[in-house]
């Protein structure tokens, strides 16, 4: 595994991978109208191989297996992989390993690369896609998603909001193109980094697609407390100022009630291209 990605690795093992696991049915439930839009876009064909990067607790991967197609998921968090194996099983042909795929070794024999949300953590993304163009077969396709700016992601941005005048001044200017969920929020941006990687018809689709993040406003604030953005939020935090930012993220939430439950925008690249 690259020493570039070693912060990553670390983090995907550590207690944001186990939270993940545990929260894996409700991130499916809320990504999968993401998910299903881009699997319809990639048209995996029977017996097709695809590999699904980032494949985390392996919704994805499973989905993709369920179509037809032989499914490789490659990742580098243990305990999701633990979780996507046990969704695989009924798939025999299904394989799962755990690896940097910024630099694993592949041979040239993937006919699809996909992936949700698995693409934006490398510390040197020409350098991973150009690798990433090297597992597929001559005219093969990449299909995947990645998500636009904050801002533009109600989800995040509605509560984000909310909390933000509990934080301490930031003493520094965050890189917003450094390894995270928001890397490539710049289109312009990431067709560069798939063009110097070689790839050929870039293409990009804008998704926003409503998320439903959960029923009642007590499981939406646990589930945005536990894992993405606000759990990193609220980590800054400590008493009273965390109680308080809590509450205010929880009435913003609840002023998103629906007869739906929490439905929230999202802002999406759907992006594809060729080898």
């Amino acid at each position: 595994m690259g020493i570039d990605n070693q912060k990553q690795i670390e983090f995907w093992n550590g207690d944001a991978g186990k939270k993940w696991v545990g929260e894996q049915e409700k991130m499916d439930q809320m990504l999968n109208p993401l998910s299903d839009v881009a699997i319809d876009i990639a048209e995996p064909r029977f017996d097709e191989r695809v590999m699904d990067v980032g494949c985390g607790c392996g919704a994805t991967s499973v989905e993709l297996a369920r179509r037809g197609a032989k499914v490789w998921g490659i990742d580098v968090s243990a305990p999701m992989l633990s979780r996507a194996r046990k969704r695989g099983e009924e798939y025999p042909g299904m394989v799962f390993t755990e690896a940097d795929a910024s630099n694993y070794d592949f041979s040239s024999e993937q006919q699809l690369i996909f992936s949700r949300f698995g693409v934006m953590f490398f510390a040197n993304p020409v350098e991973a896609f150009t690798n990433l163009r090297s597992a597929l077969v001559p005219q093969g396709r990449m299909v995947f998603l990645c998500w636009q700016a904050a801002n533009k992601n109600e989800w995040i941005n509605r509560v984000g909001q909310a909390v933000k005048k509990f934080l301490p001044e930031p003493t520094d200017v965050p890189d917003p193109r450094a390894p995270g969920p928001f890397a490539f929020a710049e289109q312009a941006y990431l067709e560069g980094i798939l063009r110097q990687a070689g790839f050929q018809n870039v293409e990009f689709q804008s998704l926003s697609i409503d998320l439903k993040l959960a029923s009642t406003a007590e499981e939406a604030l646990d589930f945005q407390s536990n894992i993405g953005p606000l759990s990193a939020v609220i980590a800054q935090l400590e008493g009273k100022t965390r109680d308080e930012a809590l509450n205010a993220a929880k009435e913003v939430l609840q002023d998103s009630m629906s007869a739906e439950g929490i439905k929230l925008g999202s802002a999406v690249w759907l992006v594809t291209a060729s080898n």
